[in-house]
């Protein structure tokens, strides 16, 4: 019986989590606002769509586009993102509507800041 209630426990749990997810999901287009780690600013577009359990992240900064996957669920996602060779990690916080983050190239020793504004 204890097994049976510890299942019956861990199922509701990831349900809650998975629940949560929905009801506030980053799903969506933004305009991107952010500082590199090297202090120089940058603008761009950036969109985030549900690929199952995970999204699917992309953003175009210049003439460069970024490609990531993401997981997280209604206050918070992570994202392991490549440009190119390039690769690297990032995490946002919500912050109403928008998103408020912070990232870095893998390798890296600083980090650059970011705010997803929704469109």
């Amino acid at each position: 019986m204890k097994l049976i209630g510890s299942t019956i426990l861990g199922t509701i749990a990831a349900l809650a989590f998975l629940g949560s997810a929905a009801l506030a999901d980053p799903v969506g287009r933004y305009a991107v606002e952010g500082k590199g780690p090297d202090g120089s600013s940058y603008r761009g577009t950036a969109s985030i769509e549900a690929t199952g359990e995970t999204y699917r992240v992309v953003w175009l900064i210049g003439n460069q586009k970024f490609i990531g996957t993401a997981v997280g669920n209604d206050d918070f996602f992570a994202v392991a993102y490549r440009s190119g060779n390039s690769t690297g990690v990032a995490v946002y916080g919500r912050d109403g509507d928008d998103w408020t983050g912070a990232w870095t190239y893998s390798g890296g020793t600083s980090i650059g800041a970011e705010r997803l504004v929704r469109k």
